[in-house]
């Protein structure tokens, strides 16, 4: 099974160091993937009032940075899924600020946003599931860069990692 340290940095645009610097070397794909219950045991600790807390007028609550992670999985194992399916064409990036103003996700309840990231989670370790050895090392270009079906979850699991640090830092100290 693919570990962090099997994945080569002609995989990623070096922008994604940040999430994947946040993950142990030893840390295996399915770990990556099956690490929902952090995020879940996360958000089910901030208290009421800090769901909809911004600690600058701009910035996101942590219900859009829930929505944000949410998001960013669907959109990043949707290129995996091409890339597998050895479609290569280039995709493109897509605008994280423009998703989170039109996210709706400070109307829905914590409950219901930590319900539809726990089926998109599952829905993407069953599809990793499905891949086999040489899927994994399939590479394609989103963004203006390469990703490697098998780098993913690894970029998933420090952006979640990263964005429960920025909340732990900036909106649960105040």
């Amino acid at each position: 099974m693919t570990s962090k340290q099997d994945i080569s940095n002609k995989e990623y645009k070096p922008y994604y160091d940040l999430y994947l610097n946040r993950v142990s070397s030893k840390t295996i794909l399915f770990e990556a993937l099956e690490q929902q219950s952090e995020l879940i045991d996360f958000f089910n600790s901030i208290p009421l009032d800090k769901h909809e807390f911004r600690y600058e007028p701009e910035k996101w609550t942590p219900k859009q940075i829930l929505q944000h992670l949410i998001d960013t999985e669907r959109i990043f194992v949707n290129r995996a899924l091409r890339f597998a399916r050895e479609d290569f064409t280039e995709l493109p990036g897509y605008d994280e600020n423009y998703y989170a103003e039109h996210c709706f996700s400070n109307q829905r309840s914590m409950d219901d946003l930590l319900e539809e990231f726990k089926i998109v989670r599952s829905s993407s370790i069953l599809l990793y599931k499905s891949f086999d050895n040489k899927v994994l090392t399939h590479t394609g270009q989103a963004s203006g860069g390469p990703f490697s079906v098998r780098v993913i979850p690894f970029i998933l699991c420090g952006h979640q990692k990263h964005h429960i640090h920025i909340i732990k830092e900036r909106y649960l100290k105040k």
